[in-house]
């Protein structure tokens, strides 16, 4: 299975899944500033994009799978998603993306059940899985937080 030259670049997040550090924090700030494109936290953009992205994400990470073997480092694709879904329908301002970004890269790396277990799947699902859990447990709190705010 050949990755071809536009796998590469989505199954990477624009390259960053090749920083020699950290490319998986690498690969979240790319979809920060994605996210940071005037509209995209717009409902009708940002949940389209993710599932589009998270579903095309299992095909690509299947074929970096078999290229590099079990969840590369190479594939920040699924890092795009999480950091996506960690922002939906969230006030767009820079302390908000701040906070989320930490929070879901902590999420990520901590991996709260059931994503560890769901990161042993084989193939891209495996790979997308597991952030698309974190995502979702961050954009939770994040509720969380903003709702519990606007209270006080």
């Amino acid at each position: 299975m050949k990755i071809n030259f536009f796998e590469k670049i989505i199954g990477s997040g624009f390259y960053s899944g090749y920083s020699p550090i950290a490319s998986g924090t690498v690969g979240s700030a790319v979809g920060i500033i994605i996210y940071l494109v005037p509209g995209f936290e717009n409902l009708f953009i940002i949940i389209p994009a993710t599932l589009v992205l998270f579903v095309y994400g299992i095909f690509i990470g299947t074929k970096f799978e078999a290229e590099y073997g079990k969840d590369p480092a190479q594939c920040t694709v699924d890092e795009v998603v999480g950091t996506w879904i960690s922002l939906i329908a969230l006030p767009k301002t820079i302390f908000i993306i701040i906070a989320a970004f930490l929070l879901w890269r902590i999420l990520d790396i901590i991996k709260p059940p059931p994503a560890r277990n769901l990161e042993k799947l084989k193939g891209g699902l495996g790979i997308m899985i597991d952030d698309v859990v974190s995502g979702v447990y961050t954009l939770i709190i994040m509720h969380l937080v903003v709702y519990l705010a606007g209270t006080f």
